[in-house]
């Protein structure tokens, strides 16, 4: 039995078409529509919205990949959360969050309050979660690491804590930022883990979808039926790219990780860097520029890296959190968060490192006013 993920990732797709043609790659399947034997009677795949074969092939990894019983592709990062929120969530209820998110994500909370009724607090530790819990508390929402802070949140503490007095409540992860290779929430406690897959599991700056996995088999056919029902599946074509992503899923994170880490310990010492925020592990990290530094200035200086609003591909990306991603907040709810305009957060991609520390260095020199 294969247990290494390396192998899991680089071998998956392989063998799945060995009873027509014993292709390696993959099969893409177009068809919306197939066809029935007879009356009662079913393939397996009746309609692209509920299955198609290529996406069913890429949801089988994304569950082993997570240690999870089903796995959904969906059209979208944020399809992913809105599929787990729909699941889960009715009219009156109310869940928890990490209190440092990707802004995306408030404002998609600050949505469901106004459109479906339900309620929600941010909370900043494990005593905060405990304190905030109501009696129509049925989800946690942890983003760890967070975006932009990077901030870690325990999630076999908090599931420990939580589920010994409250266990019906169901914890949710959103794992994008370290992916399995670094985090298997479902293994520490974890009862649903959401990707936007656009990111590192994509990694190639080319495809938009999101992934749902779960360990519980009772949320799994929950999410089945709302997925079906509100349709916001990944398409074949997109399944078929991710599915090409992921055989090399390790090896980019290794990369990644080892320039993340070289960006971390080198950046603190450059003068107009006043602090640096990173998790340890992964490719993502923040920084201040210090005052009397321009950040336009900065931007304009790059020459590798790039002013970009996404993360986890190839080339490397420059967002500033206050006017990008988390422009919809106010100023009063960014500054509480630490996130100031003279945030930068930094998307290691697989560039050389000393080439990317040069190039992030001279355009901080350069910005100095």
């Amino acid at each position: 039995m294969i247990e290494k993920i390396d192998t899991i990732l680089a071998q998956g797709g392989n063998g799945t078409d060995d009873n027509k043609t014993g292709a390696i790659v993959t099969p893409l399947y177009f068809s919306t529509a197939y066809r029935h034997p007879g009356l009662g009677e079913s393939t397996g795949f009746d309609y692209a919205r509920l299955n198609t074969p290529t996406r069913h092939i890429l949801e089988e990894q994304l569950a082993v990949l997570e240690q999870g019983v089903q796995a959904f592709a969906t059209s979208s990062g944020m399809s992913a959360i809105d599929l787990v929120f729909s699941t889960v969530l009715k009219t009156g209820d109310h869940f928890l969050t990490s209190d440092d998110l990707y802004g995306g994500t408030y404002r998609y909370f600050d949505s469901i309050v106004t459109q479906r009724g339900v309620s929600y607090d941010p909370c900043s530790n494990l005593d905060d979660f405990l304190t905030k819990i109501q009696p129509k508390t049925k989800l946690i929402w942890l983003e760890t690491p967070s975006n932009p802070m990077m901030k870690i949140f325990d999630i076999q503490q908090i599931s420990a804590v939580v589920k010994a007095k409250y266990p019906d409540i169901i914890l949710a992860v959103d794992n994008t930022f370290l992916t399995p290779i670094f985090q298997q929430p479902l293994t520490l406690g974890a009862d649903i883990v959401v990707h936007s897959a656009t990111k590192y599991l994509g990694g190639h700056n080319d495809i938009l979808a999101g992934a749902v996995i779960t360990g519980v088999d009772e949320l799994a056919a929950q999410l089945e039926t709302v997925l079906a029902t509100n349709g916001q599946v990944l398409d074949p074509f997109s399944s078929w790219l991710l599915i090409r992503s992921l055989k090399t899923l390790h090896v980019r994170m290794i990369r990644h990780n080892e320039n993340g880490h070289y960006l971390a310990d080198k950046l603190v010492d450059v003068s107009g860097v006043s602090h640096l925020n990173y998790a340890g592990v992964g490719g993502m990290i923040s920084f201040y520029l210090a005052s009397g530094y321009d950040v336009d200035a900065f931007l304009k200086g790059l020459h590798i890296a790039s002013f970009a609003e996404s993360l986890g591909g190839p080339e490397t990306l420059i967002t500033i959190p206050a006017v990008q991603t988390h422009h919809d907040m106010s100023q009063a709810q960014r500054l509480a968060l630490g996130i100031t305009d003279q945030l930068v957060r930094v998307s290691a991609g697989l560039e050389d490192k000393d080439d990317l520390l040069n190039d992030l260095t001279q355009a901080i020199e350069g910005a100095k006013l």
